[in-house]
């Protein structure tokens, strides 16, 4: 058998480069500060010189390379919008947003809005320099974040399985497992290794069956295909002599053969005398530099008369002269430039060569099978360790030991995508759920229940969005999710990959779009099965010392200064979209990151909470990458920020010096009324202050605006409902109880935010709050499901999911969600009544217990017909029905009193009514 053509070898390590070592694209294609640079390197001859400043490649890598890099920051200069663009305002927003502090004085407040400013234009910087070094080290922001595609366990075409790891403080890495029987000196990454960027790689070859020959070196396989080209058995010499006569131009293979040694050779001799004469790195030896540019040319032009094939590829790389020692000019013909980088490897030839899946199981056994179990065998300076790998893509425990899972499920196995994902909503409308309490009895729920019965629900309820917390990986089951240990695992409490990606398919078939709550501001403290410690006591994921473990929680803390760390954070965003097809994410708990204090520490007036000492700049950047990137991948992703500070610009554009998110989650709202349930009666609510704590937050852009969510009723806390049951003494819901639930939501629903959110349950009123088992309650699982059971019979909770519906098929119809947030509002705190407008709605309120109206004036901004289109005192709403037969249309009156026409309502106590511009009456 003839040797591999050489373009069919490049055309291999083209493919190569894109499918198993994109990570090391650093190392490859730029220098490194620790790393001692090559003295010399020259390659063919020079015709005519071109300098390429500052380019840090050798030969036709690097050229590609420098184009790459090239044709990335011209597509970044030439981007537009809100998550980049060559118009960039580091301070922008600002102009846009009030005093956050009524108490501080302006001068106070104007120097705290200046230094607000300087802290963003520095942030700006850094963050520029970080997005440069992305460009050089990796090509683009998108590259950077596909280190899912290389890192952790992946089957590579030559009939092997590639495992790489980061660990920079281990002394040692092997992989154990049921496939070496658990011995760590099996499998073992070589002495070379790790490289200088702490990467470690240890490839497991696929053993060969008894009776089986070995195959040819370039033999590559198909594993998901049971038959490929490589099958029929093709002439290998007429195949590479048709890819050598496309790809080669005359003379270019003779070069390929051992010609540029000599030429190298010849070279290094005219510069230098000989290797052991002088060293151009030394101290000294800079100064030379110039002269021996000249002379460069001067043997160029004598090579041109030697050697005058003109195929030959004139290329050369001489030492820079500047400052730093591993920077060094490549001189390139422009003409062979150009030539080069138009020309494709002519892979179609490759391809030829390829095997199927089933020649690869006649002559193979996998090195490791589908569902084999694997951990990570670490040397470190504490001494050995045990560590789950952190890109595994599936975890299953074993008591209180996890073990990674080999997921390479054969191809009829893995799952076939059915549905387009839905397009983007004008407004949100989201379900926030659990899966494992998603049941109605008291265990833990799986991917495909929740699938089978809780999808179609959420879709009649009129929901176009749910939201999962706890899909990650964890160990703690009572954390409800949030002590992640797997970052790129699925809970396989619920389930297999293949079942998450159904439930998320069937989700995308009923309309729903995905959201995942994703924990990127810290990390479980668990050292056997999660991040922590994980390379011994360098801890390489997050902060040392104090820093590194959160104040309250224990948790440890990730440095989002780190490169690589920054690296694992967006592959994670990125694997979720592009494996599982998440339609967007939930930041968790923001104040965590954007503060070393965690968020802790009591705000002071003005902007210099923001930007004070206390403040991860670090973090801020890597949010903005992340929102940069995702919207990048998928313009109708969905980023939504989860932050009880409010820190400035969370929504505003990046390029106006914001964070880059959609939205961000209004938690003011629902503390507010779990205070007044719990703590105050409803007789003595100021209707003006629970208005105020409603719209406060508007001018921070889009917010989403919850009654309650599930934090209020996890262990400590109480549902709404629950918290009215307690303070009236009674086991069910009342009619009353039933009236204050109603407005709240109503009220909550058209004044609050630019979409809405609910917790699985509390739609109809769940009466007992969310209790994770946990040894407190010797591991009860009676509070960890929903009692779905209620709202089967026509009682006060199937009633108050009727109206929750109601609301849905509000926004539905008249997208009041998408609405601007109302500018009138009406507000009689003697009355307790509320007025507001929202679109061409008016929204009319009664907070009153005791009081009914039956002609009560509410002012009105237009004249003419109002049709009333809601009324929460409907008997199906489980109210009284006190305006049955009464008209639904109402006229205003046709003059103006102070400024606004009059319209005259009949309003029962504790009801609210929504009415509909239906005619507006000329004046």
């Amino acid at each position: 058998m003839a040797c591999m053509s050489p373009c069919v070898q490049a055309s291999q390590d083209e493919v190569c480069r894109v499918v198993s070592t994109r990570s090391s694209l650093r190392g490859t294609l730029s220098g490194n500060k620790n790393r001692k640079p090559v003295k010399f390197s020259c390659v063919g001859r020079i015709s005519s010189v071109e300098t390429t400043s500052r380019n840090r490649n050798r030969g036709a890598v690097g050229i590609h390379a420098s184009s790459a890099r090239s044709s990335t920051v011209e597509r970044e200069k030439s981007s537009t919008g809100k998550y980049g663009g060559s118009k960039i305002d580091p301070t922008g927003f600002l102009e846009q947003i009030g005093s956050t502090s009524d108490s501080a004085s302006s001068k106070e407040y104007e120097l705290s809005v200046k230094t607000f400013a300087q802290f963003l234009r520095n942030r700006y910087k850094v963050l520029k320099e970080l997005r440069e070094k992305i460009v050089d080290y990796d090509l683009s922001l998108l590259e950077f974040a596909s280190g899912y595609e290389i890192f952790g366990l992946h089957r590579h075409f030559r009939h092997r399985i590639e495992f790489v790891e980061w660990a920079p403080g281990a002394r040692f890495v092997s992989l154990i497992g049921d496939f070496n029987d658990w011995h760590h000196r099996r499998n073992a990454a070589d002495r070379s290794q790790p490289d200088d960027f702490g990467v470690w790689r240890i490839p497991i070859d696929d053993k060969l069956r008894e009776g089986q020959e070995e195959d040819p070196w370039y033999q590559d396989y198909n594993y998901l295909d049971d038959y490929d080209r490589g099958d029929e058995n093709p002439d290998i010499d007429a195949i590479l002599q048709k890819a050598n006569d496309e790809y080669w131009e005359r003379g270019e293979d003779e070069y390929m053969y051992g010609r540029p040694e000599q030429l190298e050779s010849e070279l290094f001799k005219v510069f230098f005398g000989s290797h052991e004469s002088v060293d151009p790195y030394e101290k000294g030896s800079l100064d030379e530099l110039e002269r021996l540019k000249a002379k460069a040319e001067e043997v160029a032009e004598s090579l041109q008369s030697t050697y005058r094939n003109d195929d030959l590829p004139p290329v050369d790389t001489i030492m820079n002269d500047d400052s730093s020692e591993d920077e060094f000019n490549i001189f390139v013909d422009p003409i062979w430039r150009k030539r080069i980088l138009s020309k494709k490897p002519p892979i179609q030839y490759w391809k030829y060569i390829i095997k199927g899946r089933i020649a690869w199981q006649e002559k193979y056994v996998p090195g490791i099978p589908h569902g084999g179990r694997y951990r990570v065998y670490l040397h470190t300076k504490e001494g050995p360790v045990e560590r789950l790998s952190a890109w595994s893509t599936y975890i299953l425990q074993d008591g209180g030991r996890s073990s990674s899972i080999h997921w390479e499920p054969p191809p009829q196995e893995i799952f076939q995508w059915q549905h387009e994902t839905p397009e983007k909503p004008k407004s949100l409308r989201i379900y926030e759920c659990h899966v494992g309490i998603s049941s109605k009895e008291p265990k833990i729920s799986t991917f495909n229940e929740f699938t089978d019965n809780i999808l179609p629900y959420i879709k009649e309820s009129g929901y176009n969005a749910i939201q999962l917390f706890g899909i990650q990986e964890h160990c703690d089951y009572a954390s409800a999710g949030y002590k992640v240990t797997g970052m790129f695992a699925v809970s396989s409490r619920f389930g297999k990959p293949e079942d998450f990606k159904r439930l998320v398919d069937v989700a995308h078939g009923l309309g729903l779009l995905v959201f995942l709550d994703v924990v990127h501001s810290y990390a479980s403290p668990d050292t056997l099965n999660g991040l922590a410690a994980f390379d011994g006591g360098n801890d390489c994921y997050f902060h040392p010392g104090k820093r590194g473990h959160h104040k309250y929680w224990g948790t440890r803390m990730y440095n989002y200064n780190s490169y690589e760390v920054l690296r694992f954070l967006l592959s994670n965003l990125k694997w979720w979209v592009n494996e599982y097809h998440v339609d967007g994410f939930n930041f968790h708990s923001l104040a965590s990151m954007l503060y070393t204090h965690n968020g802790f520490e009591k705000r002071t007036g003005g902007y210099d909470y923001f930007c004070n000492q206390y403040v991860d700049q670090d973090a801020q950047n890597y949010l903005i990458l992340a929102n940069e990137m995702l919207h990048t991948l998928n313009p109708n992703i969905i980023t939504i920020a989860e932050d009880t500070t409010f820190y400035p610009g969370l929504c505003q554009p990046i390029n106006k010096g914001g964070l880059g998110f959609d939205y961000a989650v209004s938690t003011q709202p629902a503390e507010m009324w779990a205070w007044l349930i719990r703590y105050g009666s409803d007789q003595h609510w100021i209707i003006s202050q629970i208005v105020d704590t409603l719209t406060r937050q508007k001018s921070f852009g889009k917010m989403i605006a919850f009654t309650e969510s599930h934090a209020q009723s996890i262990t400590g806390g109480m549902s709404l409902s629950q918290a009215l049951l307690s303070r009236s003494g009674l086991s069910s819901l009342d009619q009353r109880g039933i009236a204050l639930l109603k407005i709240i939501r109503l009220v909550t629903f058209s004044l609050a935010g630019s979409a809405y959110m609910n917790f699985m349950g509390n739609e109809f009123g769940h009466p007992e709050r969310v209790e994770f088992p946990r040894p407190g309650n010797k591991n009860s699982f009676a509070h960890a499901c929903r009692q779905w059971d209620l709202i089967n019979k026509n009682n006060p909770y199937s009633q108050l999911k009727t109206f929750d519906k109601a609301l849905m098929e509000l926004d539905n119809v008249f997208g009041i969600l998408n609405k601007p947030s109302s500018e009138y509002v009406f507000v009689d705190d003697k009355n307790k009544v509320l007025g507001c407008t929202r679109g061409k709605l008016l929204f009319v309120l009664n907070f009153n217990s005791s009081c009914s109206y039956e002609s009560l004036h509410i002012p009105v901004e237009e004249a003419g017909d109002y049709e009333m289109i809601l009324d929460s005192d409907h008997q199906m709403f489980g109210g009284e029905g006190q305006l049955k037969g009464l008209p639904l249309s109402r006229m205003s009156s046709l003059e103006r009193k102070n400024g606004t026409f009059q319209l005259e309502l009949c309003l029962p106590s504790l009801s609210a009514q929504v009415y509909r511009l239906s005619r507006i009456s000329k004046i």
